[in-house]
């Protein structure tokens, strides 16, 4: 789950090409409509183009002896760090099980996705799993967001609610997982194929893996935190995509998000990594266009062209001779 720049206007918040990586939130919210969608044939290939559906389901519970983070109930995170955080080996290795958990989890999704499946019944699956290893679900009331992981479809870049449309043929989509377990958060996605998907979509997804690959193959003490935005905005030109620049990789730790702030595209912003950082790199590509707008229920977020998107997700530790991925 990431973080977004955003601009309100009359009815729908517009992402802008040109964000700070800093967090602001639309919290204006109304009521679903139900998409009249098929498969259709465009510019970038033959999909769905997605709109939200009904949330069927309410908020899920957590048992009560599963530690929880301090957003639970008030839906208001602690405060982060102003600074990026270098950890200990006891916050390190607390890491280490969070990030090993989030990993697990979104690895047990290819055994629940089909056509016809609802991505609110995967939410129901993923959540029981994360409760029934004495985790929390990160993403459930974080700001008010009412489920326990986000499933981003087609044309959705980030932040898609978990609803009950079905899922079609030919569909991507990307699954975000963030646990909370003994008091620290592990982050992680990843893209999946729904039946047969086409070739313009295959190659996106492989474009967006390469770029997470190459992004953390640079990461290493000293190394500066803008070199992740240049060669992932390099890497996605050289194959034929572009970024949507507006969502940015994060700190964490204890809290959800904190500084410093991972930009995917090509910046000059200041700061260095150093050895006992713990960040997520999380780069969405796109077939089209860089712009995306906020829906009224406040949290998904679509390409303004319909374009498919793609993203991927690592939570890393940078080390004394390069980094680890947690979630590997």
């Amino acid at each position: 789950m990431r973080r977004v720049t955003m601009l309100k206007t009359f009815n729908k918040t517009i992402i802008t090409t040109q964000p700070a990586c800093t967090f602001f939130k639309n919290f204006f919210k109304r009521e679903s409509k139900i998409s009249s969608e098929t498969n259709l044939k465009t510019s970038f290939g033959k999909y769905g183009i997605v709109k939200p559906w009904p949330i069927v389901s309410g908020r899920k519970s957590v048992p009560s002896y599963i530690p929880k983070p301090s957003y639970a109930e008030s839906s208001i995170p602690c405060d982060r760090p102003k600074e990026a955080e270098i950890k200990d080996k006891n916050q390190i290795e607390c890491m280490r099980h969070s990030c090993i958990l989030a990993r697990q989890i979104l690895g047990k999704v290819r055994n629940f996705l089909k056509v016809g499946f609802t991505t609110e019944q995967l939410d129901a699956k993923l959540h029981q799993l994360i409760i029934d290893n004495g985790a929390y679900p990160s993403p459930l009331n974080y700001q008010g967001f009412p489920k326990s992981i986000c499933t981003s479809v087609n044309n959705v870049a980030c932040h898609g609610i978990p609803d009950s449309r079905p899922l079609h043929n030919g569909d991507i989509l990307n699954v975000d997982i963030t646990v909370f377990l003994n008091g620290y958060h592990g982050d992680c996605s990843a893209m999946f194929k729904v039946g047969e998907v086409d070739e313009e979509a295959r190659q996106l997804i492989d474009a967006t893996e390469t770029c997470l690959s190459k992004a953390i193959s640079i990461c290493k003490p000293n190394e500066n935190f803008s070199s992740i935005g240049q060669i992932i905005e390099e890497t996605a030109q050289k194959h034929g995509f572009g970024i949507v620049p507006a969502f940015a990789g994060h700190g964490i730790g204890n809290y959800f998000h904190g500084p410093p702030d991972i930009c995917h595209f090509k910046n000059d912003e200041p700061g260095k990594m150093q050895t006992g950082m713990t960040f997520t790199i999380e780069p969405v590509l796109t077939q089209g266009g860089p712009d995306v707008e906020i829906l009224e229920d406040g949290w998904t977020a679509v390409t303004t062209d319909n374009a498919r998107t793609a993203q991927a997700e690592h939570t890393i530790l940078i080390t004394d001779t390069g980094s680890e991925i947690l979630t590997q």
